[in-house]
């Protein structure tokens, strides 16, 4: 039995969002029975603990008022421990697409694999790997549209056929507004592809059209993201909210320190 306070996150974990209705759900069945499964630590000092895998439990635990939790305790090193970590949440079904592109990422450039290797590793297909890794050239702020808008996998492969990063928004938005499934979007995108291709290329300094999505939301949730990404990467990012009847506005604080990080 390990306390809480002596367990430290790892800042390998490739999850950045916590269902906060799953976790309350998952620390009232804890309240009832207990953790019925151990965590996974491994000890980095004569106090404290480095966690592996269960931060969804520890998490919850913490929720129920538990102080301590049981732990299987694994001799590895530092190197051992982050691929651990990265391996058993990137095996978890609850990963977004794009949490679950950046870790296999993160696994590939950390440890010099080739995408065949991380393939082995995680036990999934290569072209899967493959597959999995060309979703992150779609932007960041893409990436907060599609999840926002509960899109699937499909529709952001389907997107990614357009290299056109303005296009490709324009695209994005109306398959957002508009509601598409994934066979119309994919044939929207094969439709704006065939007229595109059938247009003379237009003057450069054209301005690019606007794009336009009305819901909030999504704005709203990308700077939540983009500050939760600074604090678990260690930076100590300050955001306040202050919502009126005509507008919101978000201050963000970063310490200068930050910018050597």
């Amino acid at each position: 039995m390990v306390a809480t306070v002596q367990i430290r996150p790892n800042r390998t974990q490739p999850r950045r969002n916590f269902d906060e209705e799953e976790l309350k759900s998952l620390s009232q069945s804890i309240v009832e029975n207990g953790i019925l499964q151990p965590l996974v630590v491994r000890r980095i000092n004569s106090t404290e603990f480095e966690l592996i895998a269960g931060e969804r439990r520890l998490r919850a635990a913490i929720m129920a008022g538990l102080n301590k939790v049981p732990c299987v305790v694994h001799k590895c090193s530092d190197k051992e421990s982050a691929l651990l970590a990265l391996i058993e949440n990137l095996q978890r079904t609850d990963l977004s697409m794009f949490e679950e592109a950046r870790g296999i990422a993160r696994l590939i450039r950390k440890y010099g694999l080739t995408q065949e290797q991380a393939a082995v590793k995680l036990g999934k297909k290569q072209s899967t790997i493959a597959n999995k890794l060309r979703l992150l050239r779609l932007t960041f702020e893409e990436q907060e549209w599609i999840l926002t808008a509960n899109l699937s996998e499909r529709h952001a492969r389907a997107l990614l056929r357009i290299n056109n990063p303005n296009l490709r928004r324009e695209v994005l938005s109306r398959v957002i507004t508009e509601n598409m499934n994934v066979s119309e979007t994919e044939a929207f995108v094969t439709d704006v592809l065939m007229k595109k291709s059938s247009k003379p290329e237009e003057p450069s300094e054209k301005p690019h059209r606007k794009i336009a999505v009305k819901d909030v939301r999504i704005f709203v949730n990308t700077i939540n993201r983009a500050v939760d990404t600074m604090r678990l990467s260690g930076i100590n990012a300050i955001s306040r909210r202050n919502e009126t009847d005509d507008y919101i506005e978000y201050t963000v604080k970063i310490p200068k320190a930050a910018e050597t990080i």
